[in-house]
């Protein structure tokens, strides 16, 4: 209440002043100034009386006006108060809490401090017992020192015994024990080379035959028997007269319509037909079968007939490279190389029928690539094409690997391919995975029981090449081939050879057989070191 009081005593003296001043200016407005002596008209008291009832109203309104604001500012008083009071509860109980925090820190503080002495004692112990260690091993040190300066001492001494004794300078003693260790080192670097490549070749023997197993086992090829040769045989021998026409314009004219030999001799109702190309061969087989069932032979019905035996082997040679490829699920290959394919249908190849090894070839490729998590269709068409070249060798001169190379390369085959191709003998170096699986399955393909045969002359030589390679190292006494030729069985002497030179001379004659022999399958080297004591009882 205290602020209201000072506020209406305020507006009282202000209202006082007030109306002394109106009644002041009054008065001077109606004399002029102040008489001495002045009694104020009736009007002039009704102007006083009205200008004193305008101050009373202001002095109401003022007064009124005074008692809101009181009211306004004793109200916010009252709310500054509560917020103060609120305020100062909230400082309160953050101030508790502060000291309950500040406590606890104070206490953390301590604990910390007292762990931290505990460490500083403890590094202090072991900094003593640091110092102490060092100490005494600075005295080991000492006394290791002494130790070693006597046993340089005796050392030296008993080399100067052990020269005297020996008649040998340290030097010297020195090179012979180093050639000692160098000959212990060699074998047993030796002794670990053999047992990794045992370990090595159990390892790929064992994948290799169960690789070849998986791709050989559903594959069956019958052998074909080389020969440059056809025979046909005719109903009579009659028919042999009429082959050869009037004073033999027939078997001219034959001949030099089909470029084949005709040979006619004592067989009975059988003549031959000799040529080195195959097609040509066949086709003379088919003209000539033609004009003996049909009985007129003259050169116009051979002409005839040798026209459609051509077109007819045209037609079989597409046939079966159309098959082969349909067999292998080979669908995009250009039409010259099928019928190229075709044409290897009358091949042979150490009585192997090419066209038939081809597509085992691809057989066994593709079974590789599925055991190896490789491109079954890529390997199948490296190894169907790998021999395309052969049906070619009569006419274009070279290898037929790098002319089936050059073939493919033409008709728009993929490098990796034509690289396989040019790379299954080994003519060009090998660069990538499906020209190594390539020459595998060529070699399995060949090698297997009954797929190839060889003349009986370049068997005798290669046996004695292999007797030759084995008999030219040093300490070797006798070598024999056995096995047709796929194990080459060396005795060595055994006073001049060791087991471990056994071994060298073993993998030596295998590389060496690697680099100069061609050879289906592979050949074992076996090396026998053998000690013999004999003694007669008399």
């Amino acid at each position: 209440m205290g602020p209201l009081v000072v506020v209406l005593s305020v507006a009282v003296l202000l209202l006082t002043f007030g109306m002394i001043g109106a009644l002041w200016v009054v008065v001077r407005r109606t004399s002029g100034g102040v008489p001495q002596a002045f009694t104020p008209t009736p009007e002039q008291v009704q102007a006083v009386n009205e200008e004193l009832e305008q101050a009373r109203q202001e002095a109401g309104e003022i007064r009124g006006k005074a008692r809101s604001d009181a009211e306004e500012i004793l109200r916010r008083s009252e709310a500054a108060a509560e917020s103060a009071v609120q305020m100062r509860r909230e400082v309160e109980g953050e101030s508790r809490i502060l000291k309950s925090e500040l406590k606890e820190l104070r206490a953390d503080l301590e604990r910390r401090e007292g762990r931290l002495a505990e460490r500083e004692q403890r590094l202090d112990e072991e900094a003593r017992r640091q110092a102490e260690r060092e100490r005494k091993l600075a005295e080991t040190e000492i006394e290791l020192a002494d130790r070693r300066a006597e046993l340089l001492q005796v050392e030296d001494e008993r080399r100067a015994i052990l020269e005297r004794v020996a008649g040998l300078t340290a030097e010297q003693a020195k090179a012979e024990l180093v050639m000692e260790i160098e000959n212990h080192a060699k074998r047993e670097a030796a002794l670990i080379i053999r047992q990794i490549e045992g370990e090595a070749r159990r390892e790929g023997e064992k994948r290799a035959t169960k690789i070849v197993t998986l791709a050989m086992q559903r594959l069956a090829a019958e052998q074909t028997a080389e020969s440059v040769v056809s025979v046909l045989h005719l109903p009579g021998d009659e028919m042999k007269g009429r082959i050869i026409g009037r004073e033999g314009r027939n078997i001219r004219a034959f001949e030099s319509t089909t470029g084949v030999n005709l040979i006619i001799d004592d067989t009975p109702e059988a003549v031959l037909l000799s040529c080195f190309d195959p097609v040509r061969r066949e086709t003379a087989r088919l003209t000539l079968e033609k004009l003996v069932l049909d009985g007129r032979i003259h050169p116009q019905r051979i002409e005839e007939a040798h026209e459609r035996s051509r077109a007819e082997v045209q037609d079989l040679c597409a046939r079966a490279g159309e098959d082969a490829l349909v067999e292998l699920g080979i669908t995009d290959m250009h039409p010259e190389l099928t019928l190229l394919l075709g044409q290897l249908r009358y091949r042979t190849s150490y009585g192997q029928n090419v066209l038939k090894h081809l597509i085992e070839s691809a057989h066994i490729a593709g079974i590789m690539a599925a055991e190896l998590k490789l491109d079954q269709r890529l390997l199948k068409r490296c190894a169907l094409l790998h021999d395309i070249g052969k049906a070619l060798t009569h006419e274009v001169e070279g290898s037929h690997a790098l002319i089936g190379a050059e073939i493919a390369r033409r008709y728009g085959e993929s490098e990796d391919v034509v690289h396989a191709i040019e790379a299954h003998h080994n003519e060009v170096e090998v660069r990538t995975v499906e020209a190594v699986l390539t020459q595998a399955a060529d070699a399995v393909s060949g090698s297997r029981p009954g797929a190839r045969r060889e003349s009986l002359e370049a068997y005798v030589k290669r046996l004695e090449r292999l007797e030759q390679i084995a008999q030219s190292y040093d300490g070797v006494d006798k070598v024999f081939a056995m096995q047709a030729g796929r194990e080459i069985r060396v005795m060595v002497k055994p006073d001049a050879i060791d087991d471990i030179q056994a071994q060298v001379i073993a993998r030596d004659v295998a590389k060496q057989v690697e680099e100069e022999l061609t050879y289906p399958g592979q050949i074992r080297i076996t090396v026998v070191r053998e000690s013999r004591a004999t003694e007669f009882a008399r």
